[in-house]
């Protein structure tokens, strides 16, 4: 999980992509979506009043600030 932690920063800041590739990077997608896409969550931590979920799918992984149930944004971790 530090390793998560770390890599936050260097988050992708590519625009959501309409594609169906499974392996095509979603970008700033929403927590939902990527649970849709069948992302599972694989680890959270609090930060201030807000959570950092992270989520993973084979090979790709994305961390999700997340504010209510209804506020998130994501971006893919860059390996």
């Amino acid at each position: 999980m530090l390793t998560l932690l770390m890599a936050l920063p260097a988050m992708a800041q590519t625009p959501v992509t309409g594609g169906s590739s499974s392996e095509e990077p979603i970008g700033n997608a929403t927590m939902g979506a990527l649970l849709q896409r069948g992302f599972e969550i694989k680890a959270s931590s609090p930060s201030g009043n807000k959570f950092v979920v992270f989520l993973q799918k084979d090979a790709q992984a994305y961390a999700c600030e997340f504010v209510t149930l209804t506020n998130s944004r994501c971006g893919a971790i860059d390996q």
